[in-house]
C-alpha cells in the first residue's frame, strides 16, 4: 500500500506541475490574442489581463487528456531512470499492479474535472463572452433560453432591442411568434413589434405579418399602429452567432445541461450537440484512464534497453491519434451520423482495450 501512495503522490505532483506550465504558456498566448482584438488604450490593460484569465481555463480543460499522457510519460521515465520499477519487480510485485496508483489518480482527476472544473470553466466562459461583448463597438448582445421561449438582446448605433421568440426551427434560421421591443439611446422604449415569423438576414430581421406600435408619450399606440406584410429591422445579430451562443455546450455547467436540453427541445431547437457533449463529459474519466495506460505501455521499460525517445514519441503520437478519433466521433455524433452514446463512449472504451492489450504484450510477451 505504501508503494501505491508513493506512486500516486509522485504522479499528482508531476501533473500539477505540468498544469501550471501549460496554464502559463496558454495565458501568454491568449494575452497576445486579446491585445490584438482590443484597444488597450480604450479598455485598459487590466481588463485585457482579466479576459485572458477567464479564457485560459477553457483551453486548459480541453487539453487535459494530453496533459495526463505527458504526466504519465514523465512519471515512468523518472521511475525507470532511478531503477525504482526494477526494485518493484524484484520484490515480486507485477509492474502492471504499479499502474493502479496513477490510474486511480487519473480517475479521480476525471471525476473532479467533470463535477467541479466543468462548472467553473462554464462560468468563466460565459463571463468572458459577456465582457468581450460589452467591449465591442457595435454594442452588446445577449441570449437567454427558458421554457417561455428564446430571449435575445441586440445592441447597435440606434439603441438596444429586446426580442422574444416562442419557438424556432431546429437550425435557428426561422423564428415564430416574434415580439420585438426597441429602445432609444436614452433607454426609453420607442417601438413594439409583433410578427408571425421572422428570418435573420445579413444585417437585418425580415419580419412577416408584422404589426408595429409606436411607444411615444402622448400618442395612442393602437390608433397609430401599422401592419406590414414584410418589415425589415436593422440587426447586429447573425444566425451563426445565435446558434453559437446557445449551441456551445461547454458554456453550460454539466449540472444544468440536462434541464437545458429539455428547454431546447421544448423551444423546437435541436439538442443533439448538447446530448453528445453531456455523454462525452461523463466518459471523460474513462478516457483519462486510457491515456495513462497508453503512456505506461511504452515507458515502463528500463532505460538501459534504449530507444526511450522512440517509445515516448510513439506513446505521444498514439495519444494524439486517440484524441483525434474522440473529437472525430464527437463530430459524427453532432451531425447525427452515429448515436450520441456511441460517439461518446466508443473511443474511451476502445482506448482502454487497446492500452490493456499493449500492456499485456509488453509485460508478459
Amino acid at each position: 500500500m505504501t508503494i501505491h501512495f508513493y506512486f500516486a503522490r509522485k504522479f499528482l505532483w508531476i501533473l500539477l506541475g505540468l498544469l501550471g506550465i501549460f496554464f502559463v504558456l496558454m495565458a501568454l498566448i491568449d494575452l497576445m490574442e486579446q491585445l490584438r482584438r482590443f484597444d488597450v488604450d480604450q479598455v485598459g490593460f487590466s481588463s485585457v489581463v482579466f479576459l485572458t484569465l477567464l479564457k485560459t481555463p477553457e483551453g486548459l480543460y480541453q487539453l487535459l487528456p494530453l496533459i495526463i499522457i505527458l504526466a504519465t510519460i514523465t512519471l515512468f521515465i523518472s521511475l525507470a531512470r532511478t531503477s525504482e520499477l526494477v526494485v518493484v519487480r524484484a520484490a515480486g510485485r507485477s509492474a502492471i499492479l504499479s499502474l493502479l496508483s496513477p490510474v486511480t489518480v487519473a480517475l479521480m482527476i476525471g471525476i473532479l474535472a467533470v463535477t467541479t472544473l466543468n462548472p467553473l470553466v462554464a462560468a468563466t466562459s460565459v463571463r468572458y463572452d459577456e465582457l468581450s461583448e460589452q467591449m465591442r463597438v457595435e454594442g452588446r448582445s445577449a441570449l437567454s433560453l427558458s421554457s417561455e421561449g428564446l430571449w435575445l438582446r441586440q445592441g447597435g448605433a440606434q439603441g438596444q432591442a429586446v426580442i422574444h421568440v416562442a419557438r424556432s426551427d431546429p437550425d435557428a434560421s426561422i423564428f415564430y411568434d416574434v415580439t420585438i421591443v426597441s429602445y432609444a439611446k436614452d433607454g426609453g422604449p420607442k417601438t413594439r413589434i409583433e410578427a408571425a415569423s421572422a428570418q435573420l438576414l445579413e444585417g437585418a430581421w425580415e419580419l412577416r405579418d408584422a404589426k408595429a406600435w409606436p411607444l411615444v408619450h402622448g400618442i395612442n399606440s393602437e390608433s397609430n399602429a401599422r401592419e406590414h406584410e414584410v418589415l425589415r429591422l436593422p440587426s447586429t445579430l447573425t444566425p451563426d452567432r445565435i446558434r453559437d451562443r446557445f449551441g456551445t455546450p461547454s458554456a453550460i455547467s454539466i449540472w444544468h445541461l440536462p434541464a437545458f436540453i429539455e428547454e431546447l427541445k421544448e423551444a423546437g431547437f435541436s439538442a443533439r450537440r448538447h446530448i453528445v457533449w453531456l455523454n462525452m463529459e461523463l466518459a471523460q474519466p474513462l478516457f483519462l484512464m486510457a491515456m495513462v495506460l497508453i503512456a505506461s505501455a511504452f515507458t515502463m521499460r528500463h532505460t538501459r534497453f534504449g530507444n526511450t525517445g522512440v517509445a515516448v514519441l510513439v506513446s505521444v503520437l498514439i495519444g494524439f491519434a486517440l484524441y483525434f478519433v474522440r473529437n472525430f466521433a464527437q463530430i459524427l455524433g453532432e451531425n447525427g451520423q452515429i448515436s450520441a452514446t456511441l460517439a461518446a463512449w466508443a473511443p474511451p472504451v476502445a482506448s482502454v482495450m487497446l492500452a490493456l492489450g499493449l500492456l499485456l504484450h509488453m509485460e508478459d510477451g
